[in-house]
């Protein structure tokens, strides 16, 4: 059987149905997994994304752009290829996308994570003939820990933090990632402020009727507010920045994958680092291949050449796509310094 799915400096094109998934450029017909900019991009004359982030996408897109929806498992079709998208876990609205045609099927996993999430649906096995896969996260380093501990040493960082009369600042990405963190910190302990890009994504999430506790805008509140005690959730891009100075006495976090390795901590100059991700990790990345037991995987963005050689030399059929990779803006796929969307408080 022929692949449906080929690599070209456009993004993943399938010429049976004649449209691209996340594209790189600007083409007439895009399937997005999800509404991150480095996946999301301007331009396309027509997107399909999944219903549950629409209001994420048309938060970021211009009102011109032309979307069509589909539900978690609907099925359309494009010059004979059934188009399918199913959860991603990756943040609320991400899908992977599954392509069958003649018998044959090819499933793009956009970037994913496995286990709970309370803020997006979660990532489901597909069987396939082609898997592609992300590896952001690919080395047997990046093991996450269990979610639940790592909230609870979020809340009790921020109450030691209160009883020493300390703002608690936390980055983390404006979309996606800010609210799975808010979803896991607990109200009582004190007041939740939010940097203004970071309340965008609060207001689709909320939109989409996702749960989130109380919070306010950080430039919603007058000039002599105390804020010991409080928490601030801001975009990484404010560390460091003029911005900061408004909190007083602060203790700063960071919450990434990139917190597993000590020195990325140490060179943001960060009080704290929690080990969060939105992406596989190593052992979760390959529990993920062997569900979905392709015949080929090709591997994309990130350590391609090592999750390519390990799968080989286990038995599987992999290939390292490392040409063309997107330019990213999603926090976990590079270590940042800012991201569409942070500047604007």
């Amino acid at each position: 059987m022929s692949q449906l799915l080929q690599q070209t400096r456009r993004g993943f094109y399938c010429a049976q149905g004649d449209f691209y998934i996340d594209p790189h450029r600007p083409v007439d017909r895009a399937v997005v997994t999800h509404a991150h900019a480095d996946h999301a991009r301007w331009g396309c004359r027509q997107y399909l994304a999944a219903r549950s982030g629409e209001h994420l996408l048309r938060m970021r897109m211009s009102p011109e752009a032309k979307f069509q929806f589909a539900d978690y498992g609907e099925t359309f079709h494009l010059g004979g290829v059934a188009i399918s998208l199913h959860p991603a876990g990756h943040m609320l609205g991400s899908a992977q996308v599954r392509l069958e045609y003649r018998g044959r099927v090819e499933v793009v996993t956009g970037d994913y994570k496995l286990g709970h999430d309370a803020t997006c649906e979660s990532w489901q096995p597909l069987r396939c003939h082609l898997l592609i896969t992300e590896s952001t996260f690919g080395l047997p380093v990046y093991q996450w820990p269990d979610q639940q501990a790592v909230f609870a040493a979020i809340n009790d960082w921020w109450q030691q933090n209160r009883e020493k009369d300390l703002c608690s600042v936390l980055y983390g990405y404006a979309v996606g990632k800010s609210q799975r963190i808010l979803a896991g910190l607990d109200p009582r302990i004190g007041p939740i402020f939010c940097h203004g890009a970071v309340e965008k994504g609060n207001a689709a999430y909320r939109q989409s009727g996702v749960s989130l506790p109380d919070t306010r805008h950080t430039g919603s509140v007058e000039k002599t507010h105390s804020w010991a005690g409080a928490m601030v959730v801001a975009v990484p891009s404010a560390h460091g920045t003029p911005w900061l100075k408004r909190f007083g006495r602060t203790s700063t976090a960071m919450a990434s994958g990139w917190m597993a390795i000590r020195g990325s901590r140490r060179r943001r100059s960060f009080d704290r680092g929690f080990v969060l991700s939105d992406h596989v990790d190593w052992p979760s990345l390959l529990a993920a291949v062997d569900a979905c037991n392709p015949e080929t995987v090709w591997v994309t963005h990130g350590y391609t050449a090592v999750v390519a050689r390990y799968l080989n030399e286990t038995g599987r059929n992999a290939i390292s796509l490392d040409r063309w990779q997107r330019s990213s803006s999603d926090e976990e796929d590079v270590e940042p310094t800012s991201s569409e969307g942070e500047q604007e408080e």
